[in-house]
């Protein structure tokens, strides 16, 4: 092989290897949701729950939840006027109906136009995929209690990823549906 041959090859090489690279980045990245990336998010909500990543409720949902920190689901979780504002604009920016990851879209797409559930577990995507579950391994589990609790069983819920292979109910072990 001439030299002159030599580094349009090598650049075409790195082209595909680096077009490859990106692809496989997107893969791992659309296939959950993305995980939390707001400090202040995390601290604010994540004290008191598991701090949901955004993709896991359309933008109308957080718009009426962070509207009703007053009083929420029975809390007060009133923030400063700064914060509140920052939290919004991060769970809205990223909400299930304004990302790609794959979940995140499944999500949106379970719910009607005008639907805006206030909790995770009324989405109709999650209650879908958790319905095979008995009640005594979800509901009735105290150290589960009810689909909220996302952590109980999902292993890597914290890193946006909700897959199968990573369940692992408390008492019962992995899942396999």
């Amino acid at each position: 092989m001439h030299i002159k041959h030599f580094w349009p090859l090598l650049a075409g090489i790195g082209l595909v290897a680096t077009s490859l690279s990106v692809v496989g980045d997107d893969d791992r990245r659309g296939s959950g949701v993305a995980p939390v990336s707001l400090p202040l998010y995390q601290q604010e909500c994540g004290s008191c729950h598991f701090a949901y990543p955004p993709g896991l409720l359309p933008a109308r949902s957080w718009a009426q939840v962070m509207a009703g920190l007053g009083d929420h689901f029975g809390d007060s979780a009133a923030l400063d006027a700064l914060d509140q504002q920052a939290i919004q604009e991060y769970l809205l920016y990223n909400a299930a109906d304004r990302v790609k990851e794959r979940r995140a879209v499944k999500i949106a797409r379970s719910l009607r136009a005008d639907e805006a559930p206030l909790r995770i577990s009324e989405v109709p995507y999650i209650v879908q995929k958790h319905r095979a579950i008995p009640a005594r391994l979800i509901k009735d589990n105290a150290k589960v209690g009810s689909l909220s609790n996302c952590t109980a069983c999902h292993t890597r819920a914290d890193s946006g990823s909700f897959s199968e292979r990573e369940i692992d109910i408390p008492g019962y072990g992995a899942w396999d549906d």
